[in-house]
């Protein structure tokens, strides 16, 4: 392939999943490392929530800035600069000397993955039409369980060998390179996918943006989605220590299990669930919707099982069961997040889901568990009962929209 031919969407595809799955291998490194982190630098519960919270202060306060950038200006070169900016932070939270300088590194991740989190889906919205677009999505983001449990892998073994902090330098060096992978290529023309470059090349306004808030199905999907996140987040950011504190699981153990889980209940629930859904939706044009509300809610109770059983075995179990069903979403709600929106307005959607996912879901719910299991005396596993909760209220706004979507095509 020489300079400045463009990708086919296969190799867009596999360029773009392999990068995420560095994305979320990065971000995950430091549940893996939560228990030796704290015990040298000294800090509670509550700051080690804290530093998920930096994480997101950088990642969902920049992400509007690149949705309205990544509607107007050549994609590859943000997704190039976010790609350098995270891995260069990764690396730098591995020499942080104290808690205060940890926390502004993990801000400058943050930020770095907000460009690419925010416009790597419209590049393949662009290059798929709508029928294969959903399953493409989903390829793309099973990197997230695989890259979560590699992170979270590769974090408990090099830190039990050689320390927490070679874990953050090794998990952030290969990201240098590869941020220069897409630069060669041309990128897909907007709305080339479908056809419409014409109604691609519109520059949205700061009105048409704000306009996306008066689009009840986008909402609905927005709203679900942030109580989703809430949940998952923290849990994502507890889990081993949670292990590791009620059940007397390993740090190392404890890591190690959770990413087993995340690869295997993360890739055959991102794929079956993201898959299913496109049958679904051929069929039913709440297909979509239906996938989402339905294995929440099926969540919920394994959730709260996982929880409040005090046999490690089966509390593991009811974890991984919870976590299958969660990940079953994972590719339809970005696609319902792309295409409830004008066509000109992809890059800006995802940037406005983005900020509100995180600033009202899993920006706080990391510092809150940690807030509680301070305020209860050290029990987290009182904490974590707020987690089924938010799952709950997901769960109701997504088969709201499943219903609502049903009864607009029975009017049709």
């Amino acid at each position: 392939m020489t300079a400045g031919k463009q990708l086919s969407p296969t190799w867009m595809l596999c360029i773009l999943t392999g990068l995420n799955l560095f994305n979320y291998l990065d971000r995950f490194v430091l549940s893996a490392v939560l228990a030796p982190l704290q015990k040298e630098l000294g800090i509670n519960d509550g700051q080690a929530g804290r530093l998920v919270t930096a994480f997101m202060i950088g990642y969902f306060l920049t992400s509007p800035v690149f949705g309205w950038l990544g509607d107007r200006f050549p994609r590859k070169w943000l997704i190039a600069a976010g790609i350098f900016v995270w891995s260069l932070g990764t690396i730098l939270t591995g020499f942080a000397a104290t808690f205060a300088v940890m926390v502004a590194f993990r801000v400058l991740v943050g930020l770095g993955e907000a460009s690419y989190a925010t416009i790597s889906p419209s590049l393949i919205s662009d290059s798929y039409g709508p029928a294969k677009r959903n399953n493409a999505l989903t390829i793309f983001y099973v990197a997230i369980p695989v890259g979560a449990a590699l992170g979270t892998i590769i974090g408990g073994v090099v830190a039990a060998h050689w320390g927490w902090r070679h874990a953050f330098i090794w998990a952030g060096a290969p990201g240098l390179l590869l941020a220069l992978v897409l630069l060669p290529f041309a990128e897909p023309k907007r709305g080339g996918a479908e056809g419409r470059t014409k109604d691609a090349a519109q520059r949205p306004t700061i009105r048409d943006i704000a306009k996306l808030f008066l689009i009840p199905d986008y909402l609905l999907v927005v709203l679900g989605y942030t109580a989703y996140t809430f949940a998952l987040g923290a849990f994502g950011h507890w889990g081993p220590t949670f292990l590791n504190r009620v059940h007397d699981v390993a740090v190392k153990d404890a890591g190690a299990f959770f990413g087993a889980v995340l690869v295997v209940a993360g890739l055959l629930g991102t794929l079956i669930g993201g898959f299913a859904a496109t049958a679904w939706h051929k069929r039913n044009p709440a297909g979509y919707a239906w996938t989402l509300g339905l294995s929440v809610l099926v969540a919920v109770p394994l959730a709260y099982a996982a929880f409040m059983v005090t046999n490690t075995f089966w509390a593991m179990t009811f974890l991984a069961s919870a976590m299958f069903c969660l990940f079953l979403s994972t590719g339809p709600v970005n696609t319902l997040i792309l295409e409830t929106v004008p066509i000109n307005l992809r890059a800006s959607a995802m940037a406005l889901s983005i900020f509100m996912i995180h600033l009202f879901g899993d920006m706080w719910s990391p510092e809150i568990v940690g807030r509680i299991s301070d305020a209860s005396g050290g029990n987290l596993r009182k904490a974590v009962l707020i987690l089924p909760v938010a799952l709950l209220v997901s769960a109701g706004l997504w088969l709201a929209l499943a219903l609502k979507t049903r009864r607009a095509a029975n009017q049709l």
